[in-house]
């Protein structure tokens, strides 16, 4: 995680100061201000925010969430001068980028993680236990005696596997393939194919320009295929390297698991039963784990 402060007012640790936290993924990005006791006072939300697909987007929009959220809680920027910060965006991975998206947020004390830190400090709150986070992306983390060890969420170009995005872009090569005649057409592939135009070049025009986002759209269709013979194929392969990574990260298999995102319900049918007496709920989202580290900052002096 990277600390910011720029401009600093030296405004101290009291009771006017105001919490900021802003969560940012492929799919969209949700801020909120709140009071230092942690009530909410305004929430806002913008377009994707993440920062390895399109850093100035991601800063961007995490700029217009945070606007949102003041707007909502009847406050201008000028609150900014009074407020402590976290922005946690999928891909904010190294001190290059979370130094501009500090210097793009508009704070003047600002901590930057990526959503992964802000994923885990809301599911799991201060306890142990492993995150196996599912939406547009994916990436697991496990939480051991304060330390944390992390397995994929590099981005669908090399990684994101089981994700929403992961499962849309094999889906479309699955239908090349049965147009190919190498797999045999399903109602889903059939359906998929009619619907991107027919043809194997509107799947290529498709591809050609589609950003994950773009891929993950496709998922809802493959989760609710499960009886299908390529929507199940698609969905036990993302099972199977979910549990790989559960291994790995607990080779005892003893921690609890926090299954979250939005194809994290999905995917617990499809562990296997040792794995889901293990499943836990989540203590929040990533937006309160965003909420909890701006506290905690502004309780160190930040």
């Amino acid at each position: 995680m990277q600390r910011a402060c720029a401009n600093d007012p030296g405004m101290g640790q009291n009771t006017n100061t105001l919490l900021i936290a802003v969560d940012g993924g492929g799919s969209g990005c949700r801020a909120v201000v709140a009071t230092s006791a942690g009530r909410v006072l305004g929430e806002g939300s913008a377009g994707p925010a993440n920062a390895t697909t399109d850093l100035d987007q991601a800063i961007s929009n995490a700029r217009l969430a945070l606007q949102a959220a003041l707007a909502s809680a009847g406050l201008g920027e000028e609150a900014l001068k009074r407020s402590v910060g976290h922005l946690g965006l999928a891909g904010a991975l190294s001190p290059e980028v979370t130094a501009r998206i500090a210097a793009g947020s508009g704070l003047f004390n600002v901590t930057v993680s990526d959503d992964l830190e802000t994923a885990v400090a809301g599911a799991l709150g201060a306890g142990d236990g492993v995150l196996v986070s599912v939406g547009t992306g994916s990436v697991l983390a496990a939480r051991m005696g304060g330390t944390l060890v992390r397995i994929g969420g590099w981005g669908l170009q090399v990684s994101d596997q089981a994700s929403g995005a992961w499962l849309g872009r094999n889906l479309l090569e699955r239908v090349l393939l049965c147009h190919d005649g190498l797999e045999e057409h399903s109602a889903l592939t059939r359906a998929v194919l009619e619907e991107t135009g027919g043809t194997a070049m509107d799947i290529v025009r498709y591809a050609a320009t589609a950003q994950p986002v773009d891929y993950a759209r496709l998922a809802p269709r493959v989760a609710a295929s499960a009886q299908d013979a390529h929507g199940s194929a698609l969905l036990q392969e993302g099972a199977d390297y979910l549990c790989r990574a559960l291994d790995a990260l607990d080779p005892e298999g003893r921690a609890p698991v926090c299954l979250v995102g939005g194809l994290g319900p999905v995917y617990a049918d499809w562990l296997p039963l040792a794995v889901q007496a293990r499943l836990v709920p989540a203590a929040g989202t990533a937006l309160d784990g965003a909420l909890r580290m701006a506290r905690n900052a502004a309780e160190r002096g930040a």
